[in-house]
């Protein structure tokens, strides 16, 4: 019977497909629960920007303090500013009143001489100031304005996002945390198991002399490797993923973020790598530190 000879280890050479299988897994299953996030951000933002403030205005206003009414109000820092435009409309009285006849069919200008709505401005606050304490102190301060008649906002509906959002919130970072957990011990545990095999290597190299730096450099190197291609891997098919649904379901685009999608990919890869090197210098020095009759 022939003996066919064993093909050497090398150092650093460990078995790459489980390591790399298991950590495309978990960075996949934390790069999805991000899209989650940030689709969840998207809509908030989205939900937010229904929360308008309507400022009624005195009657008779002529075109000049109109105008300066607007570029008093154009001035204030707690306008939502989108695309560089400032999320503030007027509505004339006789506006507010075709929408009312609209709304409700019944025209009540068959009854009524005058028009007993009054010109407004409506404008939508940004997304931090929409504390219930902060939007009561910019109706103050927009009350105190001249030609300003009466502020208005639904201060239910804000109370009513503000809490559900701290709930979500909560829910969500508890999730996160469990989620991280898991990943760096699944990323830690399949790595370890990889270097099991190379513990006698690893032993052999000591005896002839080789530094713990230098028997290190080889296993570092190559996790590094393996947790950034891992990530970009996981990175690839999350943006398969999304594209394909973009294209599925409509209006799914609206829920996308392209600058923060392309953070969490870049995060993916950086994390991948370091957790990767990480695992493996704890696996290493495990081994490194081991007597001969642990290592058996």
């Amino acid at each position: 019977m022939a003996n066919y000879p064993r093909k050497k280890k090398r150092l650093g050479h460990f078995k790459f497909g489980s390591v790399l299988f298991s950590t495309t897994l978990s960075l996949f299953i934390v790069g999805l629960f991000g899209v989650i996030l940030i689709q969840a951000k998207t809509l908030t933002s989205m939900i937010r920007e229904n929360v308008e403030v309507q400022l009624f205005l005195d009657k008779n206003l002529s075109d000049v303090e109109l105008q300066q009414l607007k570029d008093n109000l154009s001035s204030r820092p707690f306008i939502l500013q989108k695309a560089d435009t400032l999320s503030l409309r007027f509505i004339s009285n006789a506006e507010a009143a075709s929408a009312f006849i609209e709304s409700t069919g019944e025209d009540f200008t068959k009854f009524l001489e005058d028009n007993p709505l009054r010109d407004s401005f409506v404008l939508t606050v940004s997304e931090e100031f929409q504390t219930a304490e902060q939007l009561e102190a910019i109706a103050q301060e927009l009350e105190t304005i001249p030609g300003v008649f009466e502020v208005s906002y639904m201060t239910d509906l804000v109370d009513s996002i503000n809490k559900n959002l701290l709930k979500v919130s909560l829910v969500m970072g508890g999730f996160i945390l469990i989620l991280i957990i898991t990943v760096i011990m699944l990323i830690n545990n399949t790595i370890r198991l990889a270097l099991f095999s190379q513990r006698f290597l690893i032993r052999s190299m000591q005896l002839v002399g080789a530094t713990r730096g230098f028997i290190r450099k080889p296993f570092l190197l190559r996790s590094w490797i393996f947790g950034m291609l891992a990530g970009l891997m996981a990175s690839a098919v999350l943006f398969i993923i999304i594209t394909y649904t973009q294209s599925a379901i409509e209006g799914f685009a609206l829920l996308q973020n392209q600058e923060l999608l392309l953070v969490l990919f870049v995060s993916l890869i950086v994390v991948g790598g370091f957790l990767s090197l990480l695992s493996t210098l704890r696996a290493v020095n495990k081994y490194l530190n081991m007597s001969l009759d642990e290592l058996y």
